[in-house]
């Protein structure tokens, strides 16, 4: 009889279910003080100076363009190799993205390719972090001193790096922005949501920035909503063509929750990490995941395995054998010049071969709080039993 294994449940427990009812029974269920608290915790967490929630990463990302008034015109240079919120906001904002291939046999942006896409037109790079391992931030800031660049905004798409750290502090305060996303299938989630996180307050000469993404989350509005039903404070400005994506008091409630038992949540995926890498060191198709660096520690959100000589056609095979056996799996990711949008853009998986090849024969995991160590064991027994059956057959 096949287990019925899922590829990434979220971690809830009866505590977030009694602090979203504590909300619910309040009467304030929108933005208000427990969105409030969680900035402030969000913040402290993630070692920087201030945090913004909102609906969700994607919302997160072209906020800060649109307040920095990055958009028709400009450039903004990104990898091929990230979910397609990364690019989309670019789309939004009137641009076709700068696309830059990975690094051979790597899942993070080339340093040499992103030096010579940068063009006087240039205003912003987005690096992306992937599966909870941080990019390399400070070789990123070494391009940009080196091509005397340092005004180009850096923004991290860090949707899959909370908890993660770079030379021994959180993700959240290395490069401009930072941007997390607390979807249900993230480590820590919020249903919905995600972040902004950002030391400088004044960047780009602002004078109030937190206040300036407060207000352009919110239609452009003056006052939030709590404000507003204070007896006799209903009157309000608009004073910019802003987006409407707050976060809710009902998210904040668990986010408050999921930061509590973040910790042990993080080392319970370290744990069926390494469940996984004991079993396939084994194999020397087993290309594992992430090398030990002494400069970044994951944040163990997805386990990319990929296998050496694979085709992305005995990928697909592999993935349909292990679901017969009861196992979802996934594929992180497909490179962004494969989808229709960005071919009809003018794109060609063609000119980047060294994300092809990461994709290709890359399948992800189940890997989540509460997986089993039974449930592991059984996963990667049967991956490997099918890799072998499939490699059997040439």
């Amino acid at each position: 009889m096949p287990k019925n294994i899922p590829f990434s449940p979220p971690d809830i427990t009866q505590a977030e279910i009694d602090a979203v009812v504590e909300v619910l029974k309040s009467g304030w269920i929108t933005s208000g003080p427990k969105v409030a608290k969680l900035e402030q915790e969000v913040a402290k967490y993630c070692d920087a100076n201030y945090s913004v929630m909102l609906s969700s990463a994607t919302a997160g990302m072209e906020l800060i363009l649109k307040v920095l008034g990055i958009g028709e015109g400009d450039e903004v240079i990104t990898t091929t190799y990230t979910y397609a919120a990364t690019a989309n906001i670019i789309v939004h904002r009137g641009i076709k993205p700068t696309f830059v291939d990975t690094k051979k046999d790597s899942f993070f942006i080339d340093e040499q390719k992103l030096a010579a896409a940068i063009t006087p037109k240039t205003k912003a790079v987005i690096t992306v972090d992937f599966a909870g391992e941080p990019v390399d931030y400070d070789a990123i800031k070494a391009v940009l001193k080196e091509q005397g660049r340092e005004d180009i905004v850096l923004i991290s798409d860090s949707a899959h790096s909370f908890g993660a750290s770079y030379k021994g502090k959180k993700v959240g305060g290395q490069c401009d922005f930072h941007v997390f996303s607390f979807h249900a299938v993230k480590n820590y989630t919020t249903a919905e949501g995600g972040a902004i996180t950002f030391n400088n307050n004044t960047f780009a000469g602002k004078e109030d920035l937190y206040r300036e993404f407060k207000v352009t989350s919110l239609h452009g509005q003056t006052k939030d909503a709590l404000s507003k039903m204070k007896a006799g404070a209903w009157k309000y400005d608009i004073v910019v063509d802003g987006f409407k994506c707050n976060m809710t008091d009902i998210q904040a409630a668990i986010g408050l929750v999921q930061l509590e038992r973040y910790e042990p949540m993080l080392a319970r995926r370290a744990e069926l990490f390494s469940i996984y890498n004991k079993a396939l060191t084994k194999y020397d198709w087993a290309i594992l995941p992430f090398n030990k660096d002494e400069d970044a520690e994951t944040s163990y959100h997805l386990y990319p395995l990929r296998i050496c000589g694979f085709t992305e056609a005995q990928r697909d095979e592999l993935i349909q054998t292990v679901a017969e056996k009861g196992i979802a799996t996934n594929v992180h990711f497909m490179p962004l010049p494969m989808f229709s949008l960005y071919k009809n853009l003018g794109y060609s998986i063609e000119d980047y071969p060294n994300a092809y090849a990461q994709y290709a024969n890359e399948i992800t995991l189940p890997l989540y709080s509460t997986l089993s160590d039974e449930d592991a064991e059984y996963v990667v027994s049967e991956v490997i039993k099918c890799i072998e059956i499939i490699k059997g057959r040439g």
